[in-house]
């Protein structure tokens, strides 16, 4: 009652599976995503430089007006050092006080 079928032989596969790719459609659905990704990424790339750009340039804008400021307390200082030196020189000190003579009319 043997049959010996080489289709039919026991403990072996009758189904012969073909490997699965992908169709058309899909490569290029997937290739579009791809290239959408990767644009997106440039444009936030971009968009993070942009940003520090305008970052540094506030900064860079505090930094002058803090110089400007600063030069401005120098003169100041100067100004009021050169009074003080002025007070307590020998030459204010014989120097005669003013005084008002009189207002025109």
């Amino acid at each position: 009652m043997r049959e010996s079928s080489s289709a039919w032989v026991r403990n072996r596969n009758t189904v012969r599976h073909t490997p699965k790719s992908l169709g058309q459609v899909s490569q290029t659905v997937i290739l579009a995503i791809l290239v959408l990704v990767v644009g997106l990424i440039y444009v936030t790339q971009g968009t993070k430089a942009t940003s520090y750009d305008y970052e540094l340039s506030k900064v860079e804008g505090e930094i002058s007006e803090l110089q400007a400021k600063k030069e401005d307390l120098a003169v100041e200082r100067a100004r009021l050092t050169s009074i003080a030196e002025a007070k307590s020189s020998e030459v204010a000190a014989n120097m005669e006080t003013a005084s008002v003579s009189g207002y025109a009319e």
